[in-house]
């Protein structure tokens, strides 16, 4: 663990060569995610939602609507870069998101029933892909080509930043 409030497990890296090791090991990460979420905020309470996990960082509970918003987005990409080649995807700008009413106001758990779908789906499509489906991209628009490869690990990793968040925060706060 990192010392870093905004980078507690440090920031992504990605892989030169992915084998098929890392990724079992990356779809079991995105399976066990949302019960992971649950378990950290299912005990919390509004004003402890309400905290945010760094100085002018999201409260919990904008992180926990972020994860359902960025992973909702991440199964359209895997989607898009299995159906068409090398799609364009359209970018969203997640911090105005995590100000919205649907991000500030409601209860983890409508995000969290939304992570139990996501991740059951997008653990079926990639447990499912064959080998050369793994190089399948899609291009960000500021990214850059992304490869499923990539995209499996990159988005592994944003869920345990992300839990990290939480975890860390309740551990300082002795919650």
């Amino acid at each position: 663990m990192s010392s870093d409030l905004r980078y507690p497990i440090g920031e992504f890296t990605a892989f030169e060569t992915i084998s098929p090791a890392d990724r079992s090991y990356w779809i079991d990460q995105l399976r066990a995610l949302p019960s992971q979420v649950r378990e950290a905020v299912n005990s919390l309470n509004d004003e402890q939602l309400d905290t945010p996990y760094r100085p002018d960082g999201w409260t919990v509970r904008q992180v926990v609507h972020h994860l359902a918003d960025s992973h909702m987005n991440s199964l359209l990409r895997i989607k898009l870069a299995l159906t068409e080649d090398e799609p364009v995807i359209k970018p969203y700008e997640e911090a105005l998101w995590a100000d919205l009413a649907d991000s500030t106001a409601p209860a983890p758990e409508v995000s969290l029933k939304m992570l139990d779908g996501i991740h059951a789906r997008m653990v079926l499509l990639f447990k499912h892909m064959k080998e050369k489906d793994w190089q399948r991209s899609y291009v960000h628009p500021v990214n850059g080509k992304t490869s499923l490869d990539r995209h499996l690990g990159l988005y592994a990793w944003h869920g345990r930043h992300h839990l990290a968040h939480i975890t860390s925060l309740s551990r300082r706060m002795d919650w």
